[in-house]
This record gives C-alpha cells, structure tokens and sequence, in this order.
C-alpha cells in the first residue's frame, strides 16, 4: 500500500480531557484539513469554540503541526503501531486584536497604578 493511501486515524484531544473521534484520514491530508475537521466537529455544549483555522493549534509528539504540511510529514514513529490510534491535542487560541487596536477596560481597578516606594 502506498504512502499517500495508508489510512491513519486520529482522536483530539481538547484542554478539558474531552475527545474528538476517533476519525481516519490518509497520510496525504492537510494539518488544515484536520484543523477544519476539529471545528466541524466541535462539541456544541462548549463554550469558546474555535472560528476559523487561524484559532486552532494542533500538537502531535510534542510538537505544533504546521498548517502548510501533511499528515505524512508530520507522523512520529508512534503513529507507525497498526491499529492503533493517535491522539492529537487542540489548543484553541483566543483571537488577537487587530494591529492598531487597544484592549480598553471601563473597570477604574484595571485603570490604577501601583507604586511602593520604601
């Protein structure tokens, strides 16, 4: 069986212990492509769900997938065990504010300076 045909199935794991999947996907899929399955299949009882792919960081073997990349470039010898499952961690990222802009606060506790001098 070819590379790009091998069938790999994956379950997300979220910041609360909850899962996602699992799901099988070929080596050839996008970390994109998976990212955008997350959001699919976000549970929707939680809050803070992700957007868009920009929100979503997905972590495999220590390290952040990139999105340009393939699941096949990405593979741990983990994922080399048949018939196992490898399991992903999503971190979702609270969109950042637009160049130019500024968080503002109309709490006047937020707004104080606190200085001590000895």
């Amino acid at each position: 069986m070819s590379k790009t045909q091998e069938q790999l199935d994956i379950k997300f794991r979220l910041t609360d212990g909850s899962d996602i999947g699992p799901k099988s996907f070929t080596a050839a899929t996008s970390v994109t492509t998976l990212k955008e399955a997350v959001i699919a299949q976000w549970p929707k009882e939680k809050d803070n769900g992700p957007r868009t792919v920009k929100d979503v960081k997905i972590i495999s073997a220590g390290r952040i997938l990139e999105n340009n990349r393939t699941l096949g470039e990405c593979r741990s010898p983990m994922c080399d065990i048949p018939g196992s499952v490898t399991t992903m961690h999503v971190v979702v990222q609270a969109p950042s504010l637009e160049k130019g802009e500024k968080k503002t606060s109309n709490d006047p506790k937020q707004n104080r300076c606190l200085c001590v001098i000895l």
